[in-house]
Formats: C-alpha cells, structure tokens, sequence
C-alpha cells in the first residue's frame, strides 16, 4: 500500500506539473489537466491515504471523551468551592 500510495502520488505530482506546463504554453486544456489532477488528489489520494493511516488504530484514542470527562470533574470541584 505504501509504494501505491508513493507511486499515486508522484503520478498525481506530475498530472499537476505537465497541467501547469501546458497551461502557461497557452494550451486550452491545461486548466482540465489541473482539474483532473485535483480532482485525483480529493477523491482518490486522500481516501487510500486516510485508509492507510489509520485502519489498524484504535478510534477511541483519537477521541475527546477522556479530556470532556476531565473537564466535567474540574467544574464540579470549582462549583463545590
């Protein structure tokens, strides 16, 4: 997955360059390269990226209930002073 991730990436990385390239040549499509290439980094990337970071965490650690359940405990001590 790592080397997915790596190779998507660079792919994506020059999608974006050559969409650039192309745009500043005055080419009408390399706005459409760009797009395509943003396009690729939100709904392909990103997700396999997330997926990968995070599938064998635990999601309670990522969670705030530890720290709401401290803060609950210190306003009860200060109400009670």
């Amino acid at each position: 997955m790592k080397y997915l991730l790596t190779t998507l990436l660079i792919i994506i990385l020059s999608v974006l360059a050559y969409g650039y390239y192309a745009k500043s040549s005055g080419s009408a499509n390399g706005e459409i390269i760009i797009g395509i290439g943003v396009l690729a980094i939100a709904f392909i990337f990103m997700p396999l990226f997330i997926y990968h970071r995070y599938k064998n965490k635990n999601i309670k650690d990522f969670t705030f209930d530890k720290y709401r359940k401290d803060l609950e405990d210190h306003i009860k001590k200060e109400e009670e002073n």
